[in-house]
C-alpha cells in the first residue's frame, strides 16, 4: 500500500484545526473567562469590604487556607493573620476601597490576577492614624468550592499625591 509522506500529518491536522475552531467558537473559553473576571471582581471587592469592617466569617470564606499576602517591606500574612487581626479589630478603617476604574482582571483558565489600587484610612488599635495607597495584586484559583484567594502581594505605600 502506498502512502503519501503527509498521511500521518492529515488526522492530527482535522483534529488540530477541529480544536481551533471549537477554541473560536463564539460562547466559548472567551465568556466563561469574561463570566470568571466578573466573579472574581466581584469577589475580591467583597473581600475588600470584610477587611474593612472586620467581617472574620467573609473573610474565612473568601481566603484559601493555605493564602499569604507578601507587602512592599518583605512582610508576610497568613489566612489567621488576617482572620485574627478581624477578630481582634486591630485597625478600624473609614476607607478600604478600590479607587474606581483601577481594577483589572485577567482570568487564565483556573487562576485570576486581579490588580487594583486600594485606598486604606482609619487608625489602628490604641488610636494611631493611617492613610495611604498601594497598589496590589490578588491571586484567585478555581477549587471545587469556587473560586479562592490564594497569594496577595501589596506594593509600599505611594507617595502622597499634592
Amino acid at each position: 500500500m502506498f502512502k503519501t509522506p503527509h498521511a500521518r500529518s492529515v488526522p492530527v491536522l482535522t483534529l488540530l484545526t477541529a480544536g481551533l475552531a471549537l477554541a473560536m467558537a463564539p460562547g466559548s473559553a472567551g465568556a466563561a473567562s469574561a463570566d470568571d473576571a466578573k466573579i472574581v471582581a466581584a469577589l475580591d471587592t467583597e473581600f475588600q469590604a470584610a477587611v474593612k469592617h472586620n467581617d472574620a466569617a467573609t473573610i474565612g470564606r473568601i481566603l484559601a487556607d493555605d493564602m499569604i499576602l507578601v507587602t512592599g517591606r518583605g512582610k508576610i500574612y497568613t489566612r489567621e493573620d488576617h482572620l485574627q487581626a478581624a477578630r481582634n479589630q486591630e485597625r478600624t478603617y473609614e476607607k478600604q476601597d478600590e479607587e474606581p476604574g483601577t481594577q483589572t482582571v485577567r482570568v487564565w483558565g483556573d487562576t485570576a490576577v486581579l490588580t487594583a489600587l486600594l485606598w486604606c484610612k482609619g487608625t489602628v488599635k490604641g488610636g494611631q492614624p493611617f492613610d495611604y495607597k498601594v497598589w496590589f495584586s490578588d491571586t484567585y484559583v478555581r477549587t471545587p468550592a469556587g473560586w479562592k484567594y490564594v497569594f496577595g502581594q501589596a506594593s509600599l505605600p505611594l507617595p502622597k499625591e499634592t
